[in-house]
This record gives structure tokens, sequence and C-alpha cells, in this order.
């Protein structure tokens, strides 16, 4: 099959959406498919030498967290879709490059696919020049409008699509989660992490990794930690990413003089995150912003329990008192779940265990992969029917 993957975030910036395609594009391609991706210029670019990926002219846009905005209209671009047939279109975006995959759908005459990957009113504070409220509507009933012309749509989870469902206005729906990629995610090296950071062998280590921005919920985290790291010395916390919020994080545990314990190695190559991952005894995260939440599965499969905030996304994968434990958005409950799983050494293992079988089973890029084929499959067939008629 021939495919085409628009999207307004790609590699090297490496969160959420990135993941997710870079995992679908490689495992697509290990199946025999002909894929391309559409995506914005980054500085840094690690792809240039891949003749399937092609960079949309873009700027950098000076938002809270680095942005590489595409600008959707590049004759050299439109030169290379046109002499390319696909068999379908799958947009990440109800915008910017999701209209030009719209655009090219209809041109081609080729059914359009779009993933709901974000709860879209959560991101409404990077509007910083437009009302809060405004920018929120605006966003979710854009990309209502987006799916609602899409030929069929995907939600990562089925908390996704029940929070969702309501604004879609057909029933042409798939629901297909992000996969941990195998081969990316083999042969962690822990030590090395624990011997770069001078944290014992010994000591408790708690890490995350998440955009240090409002919408990940960082500053609950934060302080939830260092509620924990206050009544256990030998306790060390390595907070992950980068973000606006991360002067204030660091000043936040400066407060306690707690610095010495709480490292923030910044923005994490893909190629290097199981190695963070794997030297940990416990993930945490407070994102309620989740549709799925792939650095959760990506967690589990290095074998690390995971506290987080349940909310919808992270509970379609983890299953509380199974893969790790689940609490209110309480800084008390979540400091108590923190405790019962590293202070309990067996019932730690019980967990470590479970998180790897789940992964192993269900979230990796070749099990999800081939879930994203039966939709594509059904969504050509269905198209083809509707032409023929």
């Amino acid at each position: 099959m021939r495919i085409a993957f628009f999207t307004n975030n790609y590699l090297p910036n490496p969160y959420g959406v990135s993941t997710s395609v870079d995992g679908f594009y490689r495992g697509l391609q290990e199946l025999g498919h002909d894929v391309s991706i559409f995506a914005p210029h980054w500085n840094g670019d690690e792809s240039s030498d891949d003749k399937n990926i092609f960079r949309y002219p873009s700027v950098d846009v000076p938002t809270k967290v680095p942005f590489s905005l595409a600008l959707p209209y590049s004759p050299e671009i439109d030169n290379i879709i046109e002499e390319k047939n696909f068999d379908l279109i799958h947009a990440q975006h109800p915008n910017i490059l999701g209209t030009q995959a719209k655009r090219w759908a209809r041109k081609k005459n080729v059914p359009l696919v779009f993933t709901w990957h974000s709860l879209y009113d959560r991101y409404a504070h990077y509007a910083t020049l437009i009302p809060e409220r405004i920018a929120s509507k605006w966003v979710m009933d854009n990309a209502a409008h987006f799916a609602s012309l899409a030929d069929h749509v995907i939600f990562p989870t089925p908390s996704a699509f029940h929070s969702l469902r309501r604004h879609v206005e057909h029933d042409r729906i798939s629901i297909v989660s992000s996969g941990v990629d195998e081969d990316l995610f083999a042969d962690p090296q822990p030590k090395h992490i624990r011997q770069k950071y001078q944290i014992p062998a010994d000591a408790k280590l708690l890490v995350t990794v998440s955009r240090l921005s409002e919408e990940k919920n960082v500053l609950f985290l934060a302080r939830s930690i260092r509620r924990f790291l206050r009544d256990h010395e030998n306790a060390y916390f390595l907070f992950c990413g980068d973000g606006d919020l991360r002067e204030e994080l660091e000043a936040l545990f400066g407060q306690d003089l707690l610095g010495s314990r709480v490292i923030f190695p910044g923005k994490i190559p893909r190629d290097h995150v199981k190695h963070y991952l794997s030297a940990s005894d416990v993930f945490v995260y407070a994102s309620t912003s989740e549709t799925q939440g792939t650095i959760i599965t990506e967690a589990m499969y290095c074998g690390v329990p995971i506290v987080a905030v349940r909310s919808n996304g992270v509970r379609d994968v983890v299953e509380d008192g199974v893969s790790g434990i689940l609490t209110r958005e309480v800084g008390s409950d979540f400091v108590f779940a923190l405790n019962k799983i590293v202070y309990d050494r067996d019932f730690r293992r019980q967990l470590s265990e479970a998180a790897s079988v789940q992964a192993h089973q269900k979230y990796t890029v070749t099990m999800c992969t081939r879930e994203l084929m039966r939709a594509y499959e059904g969504v050509v067939q269905d198209f083809s029917s509707a032409k023929s008629l």
C-alpha cells in the first residue's frame, strides 16, 4: 500500500505525535509498504538522508516550547506530491499540514484518515494573544469539522474515543494505539545513567520524561515528588525534558535544598530514553491531557511500574494495582502510592513484571501497526465501494 503521512510534528522533536508517526513509519515499512512523510523542517534534522521524508519550509515560533511551524505552501513539495500515487493519506493534525493532507486526498481522489491525537483544548494556553476560553472552543470546533470531513477517524485509546466521540459526526472510526519500537528500545544500559549522574546503586530512583509545561501538570508532579523526597534521603528524581516551566520547577526543589537529588537532564534523545527509563525504580506521571501517553507504554516496556494521575488515555494503558498505581490528583494520594511501590520490593517486582508483559503483548510497533493496517484496508475497501456506486 502507498501511504502518505502529513504531520505538524516530527523528529527530532521527540514528543508524542512524533514518536507515534515514526513508529508507524518504521512498522509499515517493515511490512513492505511504501510510506512518505511530509513534515516541517526542523533545525538539527536527523532524517535528511531519508528519501521518503519531505520537509516543508518552516519558521521557528517563539512559543512557550520550541516549535517549528510549517509553511504549508511549497511549489517544490507540490511537484513531489503531484508525481506520487497514494492509496490513502493520513493526517496527524486538523490544521496546517492537515489542511494540505485534505487538499491532496481530494485532488487525488483517495481516502483521508485522521488520527485525533490530542485533547486540543488543553493546549489553548499557547495562544497567548487570544483568551483561553475562545481559543479552546475554536481548536475543538476546528478538529471536529476536520474529523467530519475525513473518511475515517482513529483514536489512540477507548477513553479518548468516549471522551471525543461527540465531536465526530460519522461512525467510520477505529481505535489504534501507538506502539513501542522494539529495535529502538533493545539493550538498555541503566548503569550508565546512574554513573553519569552519580546516583548510588542502592538509591531509589524516580523518573519522568515530559515536556515541562502547563498541559503536562508538572507543577503538581513536582510538589508531590518534593513531599516524597523530604521524607526519604535515599531517593533521587530525574526530571527529564524541557519547557517553559523548567526554571520554576528548579526553584521549587531549591527551596528545600533538594537540588542535589533532583536532576534536570534536559531533552533526551530518542535513542537514549530507554536508558533513563530502565535505570529507574518507578516512572511518575501527572498529565491529564493525554489520549494515550506513549512514554508510559515505553516505561512499561522497560519493566518500570507506573505511578500516575488517573485520567483519560493513561487509565487505558496502566492497569491499576497490576502494572502500576493510578491516583486522584491529590498530593497525599500520589505520595502514598510512591511509598507503597518504592518500599515494597515484592509488590514493585510484581508490577514491573506485569508492566513488561502487558507492553510486550499489546503495545509494540509490530502489534499496533497490524491494527493500523486492518483499519487502512477497511478504509480503502469502503472508499472504493463508494466510488463504484
